[in-house]
């Protein structure tokens, strides 16, 4: 492929020309804004023809594009326009002739008309000693409303050097999306979604997962790319060869994040983001966002903030030189490190605060929760796979109004709502949010609330999505949420929901029998209502089985506990005596063991204190 040079080449020698072709063979690492080579071979050529020299480099450190100018100025090519959201991708080197490195207003005009990364200006001083001043945007707006610029120069070479580029790239996206008004919530931002293929089986299912999520959060998924690779890169979790495929899609697509498949580290994120230009995500990091987006109760959005600011500690970076100048002050002054480490105190306070917080709102949860216990009302907790359709359910069987969405993680905080059966069995039955495959543990604090619930039913409803092709993944991937929890011995009714989906109602027997094997179910369309009144009929029978029938003495004195029992709904038949209140009751565990003193042995016969109690007989 033959390079070209741009500008005017009138008399300017063939073998210059040559050289001036090789500039394209030339790479500078992505992380640099150039290298000592190309700005000896840029000023070399200089001093030869006595013209401005310019090049155009990508983020990725490949030359775009040569051009030759006179004494004065240099004619740059145009660039790809930038997306709302980004700059051109492309950052302007060009020589000074003179040695005076200052950006002149043609210079600055160019910056601004062409949004580079970055425009710099090089020149040699009367010792040939290399100096160099930069100008960029600065993210933020003038009075005027013309984007803020800054320049910083000259300086020597050593310190052109230690520009961190893709540091101060990333924070200059960011401030001017926040300064445009799409912040991360609201902006149209466009995602490449990368996964690992370990040969299990189950990569395509999770990067469908990982791209269901990534639209929850609001990004357009523009590329998905898998690797097979057994374990992850040290350095860049992807290998080198796909990192380089990546950072090329993402420049055609004009991709303004990456989003991986699972949970990676601090250094990869940064090597990562550095190597390819563009913001990198985890999983962790977009189920975190979802969350944030999904938090409505106060404790939820604490739980929510606390699982955020513990993920993002680790990941703080500084911008090196460029951030200390940025603080102003003479020479090199500023806050630099110093305000990075300012900004880590202030989260670990920050941290200490909301744990605070929480366990304050947790105390207060304990004493609803004393209540609810002394109510005797059984508590139903949904549980399932996220989307399986458990707020639909909640709606369809308690008139709830609770917020249903065909999106991962449309419940966050825990719902709670009255339900009577048919029998006059009272119970509350409680939606939680969902689970999800390769669950980060960091995020557990974040379902705490919800995992409480789950812990403390005395029933839990398993909804699974019957028309979903990986039912029986999302089934595992549930139980093995249920058993960290410790709550996968806990009494378990199997709801397959979405029936509807099944196609002809003559399959969908079929369908069920395939998906019950051994387990205790119920099929039913949350939507429709197919199949809610034989749920009902299963939720009693669950619990009939749970409650013992006693024939219980009561002495007016214990008004209380009788009480209690209807409360439960518990009373099955009752009648005043002289020696005080008959009553037949079906009672579960807890009210059984404060029954016992009173069980009717003999009818004229009435325990004295609660102090002769009998082992109960009867169980239905």
């Amino acid at each position: 492929m033959k390079h070209i040079v741009h500008g005017d080449l009138t008399n300017v020698k063939g073998v210059i020309v040559k050289k001036l072709e090789a500039i394209y063979e030339m790479q500078v690492p992505r992380t640099q804004l150039t290298t000592v080579e190309l700005d000896e071979v840029l000023l070399d050529l200089t001093a030869e023809l006595g013209r401005e020299i310019a090049v155009y480099l990508s983020r990725r450190g490949r030359v775009l594009a040569v051009s030759v100018g006179d004494t004065a100025t240099v004619d740059l090519p145009e660039v790809k326009s930038r997306t709302s959201l980004r700059l051109s991708g492309v950052r302007c080197i060009h020589t000074h002739p003179s040695g005076d490195t200052a950006l002149s207003d043609p210079d600055l005009s160019s910056l601004r008309r062409l949004w580079f990364d970055v425009m710099a200006a090089i020149g040699r001083d009367e010792t040939g000693a290399v100096y160099g001043t930069f100008g960029f945007f600065t993210g933020a707006k003038r009075a005027d409303g013309a984007p803020e610029l800054s320049v910083v120069g000259p300086i020597t070479e050593v310190q052109f050097l230690k520009i961190h580029l893709g540091a101060l790239v990333l924070s200059i996206n960011k401030r001017l999306a926040a300064v445009e008004g799409h912040v991360t919530a609201q902006a149209h931002e466009t995602a490449i979604l990368a996964g690992l293929d370990r040969g299990d089986g189950r990569a395509d299912t999770s990067m469908e997962e990982l791209a269901r999520l990534a639209a929850t959060a609001g990004a357009e998924v523009v590329g998905t790319c898998v690797q097979r690779k057994e374990t992850p890169d040290a350095a860049y979790f992807l290998g080198r060869g796909k990192m380089h495929d990546i950072a090329m899609a993402a420049q055609e697509s004009d991709a303004t994040m990456l989003i991986l498949d699972d949970e990676i580290t601090p250094s990869q994120q940064r090597n990562l983001e550095n190597a390819i230009g563009i913001k990198v995500l985890d999983r962790t990091a977009l189920i975190l966002d979802i969350f944030a987006q999904r938090a409505r109760t106060r404790e939820g959005k604490l739980q929510v903030e606390l699982a955020q600011l513990r993920y993002h500690l680790p990941r703080l970076g500084g911008l090196g030189f460029v951030l200390s100048r940025l603080g102003g002050g003479i020479g090199a002054r500023g806050p630099g490190e110093s305000k990075l480490e300012l900004d880590r105190r202030r989260i670990r306070t920050r941290i200490h605060v909301v744990e605070q917080q929480i366990a304050q709102v947790r105390k207060n949860r304990a004493l609803h929760q004393r209540r609810r216990k002394h109510s005797t009302l059984p508590l139903v907790a949904l549980v399932g796979y996220t989307n399986a359709g458990k707020s639909t359910l909640l709606n369809r069987l308690t008139g709830a109004d609770a917020f249903a969405e065909d999106k991962l993680f449309a419940t966050l905080d825990p719902l709670t709502r009255h339900l009577e059966l048919a029998d006059g069995q009272e119970l509350l039955l409680t939606d939680t949010v969902g689970f999800i495959q390769k669950l980060p543990h960091t995020l557990v604090p974040a379902f705490q609330a919800t995992l409480e619930e789950v812990q403390e039913a005395d029933l839990l409803l398993h909804i699974v999505d019957a028309a979903s092709p990986e039912a029986e993944a999302q089934i595992a991937s549930v139980t093995e949420v249920l058993r960290e929890i410790h709550a996968e011995a806990k009494p378990t009714l199997f709801v397959f929901n979405k029936v509807d989906r099944l196609g002809d109602a003559a399959e969908a027997p079929t369908a069920f029998a395939s998906l019950l094997h051994d387990r205790e179910g119920v099929l039913v369309s949350a939507r429709t209502g197919r199949g809610t009144e034989q749920l009902l009929e299963k939720i009693g029978a669950c619990f009939a089985r749970q409650r013992q029938v006693v024939e219980l003495l009561l002495p007016f004195s214990a008004g209380a506990l009788l009480s209690r029992l209807h409360a439960a709904s518990a009373v099955r038949q009752e009648e005043y005596t002289a020696q005080g209140v008959r009553v037949t009751a079906a009672v579960d565990a807890t009210l059984a063991e404060d029954c016992r003193p009173y069980v009717a042995l003999d009818a004229h016969r009435v325990p004295e204190g609660g102090s002769e109690g009998t082992a109960m007989d009867g169980t239905d």
